[in-house]
């Protein structure tokens, strides 16, 4: 059997999940949370999710006072819809879309509906890992 190496040689570069990470174009998430959200494998957001549905500062409370935001219950919102999402889809997807309702940074101090999509796929070491992330994003 002829393995992609022998077609095509060496890579170039590999961009691991890992340096990804690293590089803070995917931001984790903490286990510990993730598991009480129901999941079993690492989770990690893209910077763009997590800038779009999960980031929130002082900043962000004194520009929408009241809401009783914070980036830990962003994420468990993220999180939790993600997992229903995974759960109602039918087995073997390995991307599922999905909506979470959050009130944008900028913008007006109302929920509006984000689109994500969570995908399953194998880690660094080939472990399931999850990813979220927008539209359109590999």
């Amino acid at each position: 059997m002829t393995s992609l190496t022998d077609l095509f040689g060496e890579p170039i570069d590999q961009f691991t999940r890992a340096d990804a990470l690293a590089a803070g174009e995917l931001v984790e998430a903490p286990r510990d949370l993730a598991q009480e959200a129901g999941w079993r494998w690492p989770v990690a957001l893209t910077r763009a999710a997590w800038g779009d549905c999960v980031a929130w500062s002082s900043e962000d409370d004194a520009r929408h006072p009241g809401h009783g935001q914070s980036e830990t219950g962003r994420l468990w919102d993220v999180l939790r819809m993600a997992f229903y999402a995974v759960r109602s889809a039918n087995p073997g997807v390995r991307a599922v879309p999905f909506e979470v309702l959050r009130i944008p940074v900028e913008g007006p101090s109302r929920a509006t509906r984000a689109r994500l999509v969570v995908y399953c796929g194998p880690g660094d070491g080939g472990d399931p890992v999850i990813t979220i992330m927008q539209p359109g994003e590999s």
